[in-house]
């Protein structure tokens, strides 16, 4: 229930933004449109179930990014030729292609984008899976997993999925860390390490785009606690920060380095279900595998977290008022 919560909290905040960056855009010089579609329905529906209290905060919280981005980026307030700006929520099934953005800015008529990734109290990067069959050498990297990689798996997930015809409950299972996270954890480190000798600086760079997106992207994070908001710019590929004829951003976000090298990938201190990869250029990801369910299946899922960022990575935080 507290997952399925904190999705729903998370689509109404991606409401709010929608709906708030409407609001504040909009005026004489800049005609500003909702693209309405089934993703921003569903979002608007769980944004009208939320408590007014919980509703207040995330408009808050909204308009507090606002007020950031729009110092990033003047093409949000300053239309070229008269362009409609346009604004949408993207449907998840877009994050499983590698676009983590949740809110879309368009000014189509000047092939113009930014996207914003919608988070409410808390900071996670991208949830991926492993399985018997998904290979995620080649989903991730493109540079698809070794026989070996597979041969170490499969005889784990095949007891999964006899456990799952069984109706077992994972906390049925005595020592899970040791007989399940353990092995396909090494097996996962072992397979990335080679994977990244046989193709020196390609494997460290594509890993983080995979988990970070294909898209330069603002990443939004409402801090209900502390009545403030975090914004993070994520430009990898310089697509953000631009210009708008003369009118030039207020700040000038640098563009990041994306690694070239692991320098370690083991276990976080005292844990067997997290692994930690380090590497050059100042980013360091952490990797929590988990069981998402009550039920045991053959499957299991990363939490993803960055834990080492690049000291050039924007970042602000706005209090709300």
């Amino acid at each position: 229930m507290a997952s399925q919560s904190q999705s729903k909290n998370g689509k109404g905040f991606e409401y709010a933004c929608l709906n708030i960056f409407e609001k504040y855009l909009d005026n004489v010089n800049n005609t500003v449109f909702i693209e309405n579609n089934e993703s921003v329905i569903i979002a608007q529906k769980d944004y009208n179930n939320l408590l007014p209290e919980l509703q207040e905060k995330m408009n808050k919280a909204a308009e507090a990014a606002v007020r950031i981005i729009s110092r990033l980026e003047p093409r949000l307030q300053n239309p070229i030729n008269g362009d409609k700006l346009r604004l949408t929520l993207q449907p998840d099934k877009k994050g499983m292609k590698g676009d983590v953005r949740d809110l879309i800015a368009i000014r189509k008529d000047n092939n113009w984008e930014i996207g914003i990734s919608c988070k409410h109290n808390h900071s996670a990067v991208k949830h991926s899976r492993l399985s018997k069959t998904l290979d995620f050498g080649d989903k991730w990297l493109g540079i698809p997993c070794s026989d070996e990689y597979f041969n170490r798996v499969s005889p784990i997930f095949n007891n999964l999925a006899k456990l799952r015809r069984q109706r077992k409950k994972w906390k049925e299972i005595l020592n899970k860390d040791i007989s399940v996270y353990v092995p396909i954890l090494n097996a996962f480190i072992e397979e990335l390490n080679s994977l990244e000798q046989r193709y020196p600086s390609i494997v460290p760079q594509k890993f983080l785009s995979y988990l970070l997106g294909i898209n330069d992207f603002y990443k939004v994070i409402s801090k209900d606690s502390k009545e403030v908001t975090q914004v993070l710019a994520f430009s990898m590929y310089g697509t953000l920060n631009k210009s708008s004829d003369k009118i030039k951003p207020q700040v000038k976000i640098p563009q990041l380095v994306l690694p070239t090298k692991f320098y370690d990938i083991s276990y976080k201190n005292n844990s067997k279900n997290t692994i930690i990869a380090t590497c050059d250029n100042g980013w360091a990801v952490s990797m929590r595998i988990h069981s998402a369910s009550t039920l045991v299946e053959p499957s299991l899922k990363f939490d993803v977290n960055l834990v080492g960022i690049p000291p050039t990575l924007y970042t602000q935080f706005e209090p709300w008022r």
